[in-house]
């Protein structure tokens, strides 16, 4: 009984985990160039019942589910216009290559709505986190007169499963994902923005089988509980 009970409010915990994806997607619905996230789920640890000589049995009970990761959907989506001087879309596939001029570390996003910053005498083409847009030569883009000292650079990876959001609609790549490379002949829209992927319609959906689960999982844990305190009293 004690197993069901865990079983069902570890259940009812990754449940919960799966909500909170949902609302940061409806959070960013209209957030531009975000990516739709989702969760997903692996079982835990199988075992054998009516194992008494360590041997398989035709019959296992498991122990619940975990969230394992939060995959993104990177497929492009459709842009819009916008009256920004300096927004861009990315046509295809590809990310817009971004640096801090603070720590220096290289991020990556979709999302293309720049503007000027100025250091020293110079203004450089910056992100809303005031991070530099790199060229195709991966140097920070200077803005004199209105004209870009460089052509934004356009960048993939061959592998994108598992990369990191580390906020501001951007992402960090890891080992597994490669070394960037520069996407010949990639298409920018300018004076235009990518909208976000978010598919309301699905994430309701996902809602309400979210809080079923939930629901159903907090009713097992009543009645394993109940069972529970009805044996002990019986034993009395």
């Amino acid at each position: 009984m004690y197993t069901s009970f865990y079983t069902a409010a570890r259940g009812a915990m990754e449940e919960q985990k799966k909500l909170d994806v949902i609302a940061n997607n409806f959070a960013n619905v209209n957030n531009y160039g975000y990516k739709t996230k989702s969760a997903v789920f692996s079982d835990l640890m199988y075992y054998n019942l009516n194992n008494y000589r360590g041997e398989e049995t035709p019959m296992k009970a498991g122990v619940g589910i975990v969230v394992e990761k939060t995959d993104t959907d990177f497929d492009p989506y459709t842009y819009v216009p916008s009256e920004g001087a300096y927004d861009y879309a990315i046509v295809e596939k590809g990310f817009f290559m971004l640096q801090s001029p603070i720590s220096g570390n290289v991020t990556y996003s979709r999302n293309g709505h720049f503007s000027l910053s100025q250091r020293g005498a110079d203004f450089y083409l910056v992100n809303d986190n005031g991070d530099w847009v790199l060229d195709q030569n991966q140097m920070p883009i200077i803005v004199r007169n209105g004209e870009l000292s460089g052509t934004i650079g356009v960048y993939g990876f061959d592998i994108l499963d598992g990369m990191r959001s580390v906020g501001n609609n951007e992402f960090a790549p890891v080992a597994k994902n490669g070394d960037p490379y520069l996407i010949p002949g990639a298409q920018l829209k300018d004076h235009c923005l990518e909208m976000s992927n978010v598919d309301t319609a699905e994430e309701i959906t996902r809602t309400i089988e979210a809080q079923r689960a939930y629901s159903l999982a907090l009713k097992m844990v009543t009645t394993s509980d109940e069972i529970v305190n009805t044996i002990n009293a019986l034993r009395q």
